[in-house]
């Protein structure tokens, strides 16, 4: 009996939507904060991407969900299985959705080192926690505004790496944690601190549908999902194979994704105009315009794709002024993305706009690095 509400059955919130998707194409994106009044179908959306997500192919019996192709990201019991009987058989299971209780402790995300059968027999067992149960699927975190920081901290750390190392008196573990992450909150219960704020890479504000049609047609879908959840499923099948067919050929062409110099620039302009602190925001802006290129089945980013990134990577790392609400006007962003082109058609030489992005993700993000820093 399906019990997950289908992602392309929710009405509106086509943001938080879009975000969703394009972490799951790459979800070293770095994650989405979905903030909103109670009610707007935040849950309903994290939970949907994960069942949206086909099956996965895993080492079997692996507690880490490690994949069988790519013996680079094993975690160390599978490289120590392969070393020792060589190609490992393969398992299948459906994308993993974890959620985290706000009450979830250090020792509960990242596992625990049993330290003591380690003195007195040495041997190492390692304990797997929340971070091992997500690899490779959707982490959830409600309420993410009262999770205590430090345990923010790690899952940030997670998501950015991609691996969950855990360290006990010289004694040390790894395995992959590539997940997507999905953080929400209510803002009337509390904001995340800056420093928190700014290491999610998306973030979108959602509010509950105030033209009547479309919240009947919320009812009507709800209360048919309520009374045939399988039914209802089956209804959207064929919707929900076209976008995870999609999905998944948008991770195939990532990586072939290329940008202009001049793209490097007008990224690098357009934060600066908004006089946004660090470079995190111009390097999210470029992996979510690549995402967005490959979801739309392109192999060359556009002003537009940039322009779609900054509404996910700029409202919450704008600087907030007293009594001012810091919500990213849309025309000023057009403004801004016009005069940054300009700056960078007059910026960048004939020369440097024939050394265009590798296709490498690689490559190409440290090559994105080196010049936003010069900004």
């Amino acid at each position: 009996m399906r019990q997950t509400y289908p992602f392309s059955a929710i009405v509106g919130q086509e943001r938080m939507k879009r975000a969703l998707i394009l972490n799951a194409i790459n979800p070293q994106i770095g994650g989405v904060l979905i903030r909103g009044e109670r009610g707007t179908a935040k849950s309903t959306a994290a939970r949907a991407l994960a069942a949206l997500l086909p099956e996965l192919e895993v080492v079997q019996a692996c507690r880490f969900n490690c994949d069988p192709h790519r013996p680079d990201l094993f975690c160390d019991e599978c490289r120590e299985r392969l070393q020792v009987s060589g190609p490992l058989p393969v398992a299948y299971l459906n994308t993993p959705f974890v959620d985290l209780p706000v009450s979830a402790t250090e020792d509960r995300v990242v596992g625990t080192l049993d330290i003591e059968k380690a003195i007195q027999k040495g041997e190492r067992h390692f304990e797997p926690g929340i971070l091992a149960a997500a690899n490779r699927g959707v982490l959830y975190v409600d309420e993410v505004n009262l999770l205590d920081d430090h345990v923010v901290d790690l899952l940030l750390d997670s998501a950015a790496m991609g691996v969950n190392v855990v360290e006990r008196e010289g004694i040390s573990f790894q395995h992959p944690a590539r997940f997507v992450l999905v953080g929400s909150m209510n803002p009337e219960e509390g904001d995340l601190r800056p420093q928190l704020l700014d290491r999610f890479a998306h973030a979108v504000d959602v509010v509950g549908i105030t033209e009547a049609g479309q919240r009947v047609e919320v009812l009507r879908r709800r209360v048919f999902f309520e009374q045939d959840p399988d039914a209802f499923g089956d209804a959207y099948d064929a919707t929900e194979q076209e976008m995870c067919n999609r999905i998944l050929s948008a991770r195939q062409r990532y990586p072939l994704v290329k940008y202009t110099e001049k793209d490097l620039y007008t990224i690098a302009a357009l934060t600066a105009s908004f006089k946004v602190d660090g470079h995190r925001a111009d390097i999210v802006i470029l992996k979510t315009a690549r995402a967005q290129a490959a979801y739309d089945g392109r192999l060359q980013i556009t002003d537009k794709d940039i322009l779609l990134a900054a509404e996910l990577a700029l409202p919450h790392r704008m600087k907030k002024q007293p009594f001012q609400e810091t919500a990213l006007n849309p025309d000023q962003l057009q403004a801004n993305m016009r005069q940054a082109r300009a700056e960078a058609e007059q910026a960048v030489t004939d020369d440097e706009q024939q050394q265009e992005g590798e296709g490498s993700a690689t490559v190409d993000e440290k090559k994105a690095w080196r010049a936003m820093s010069q900004n």
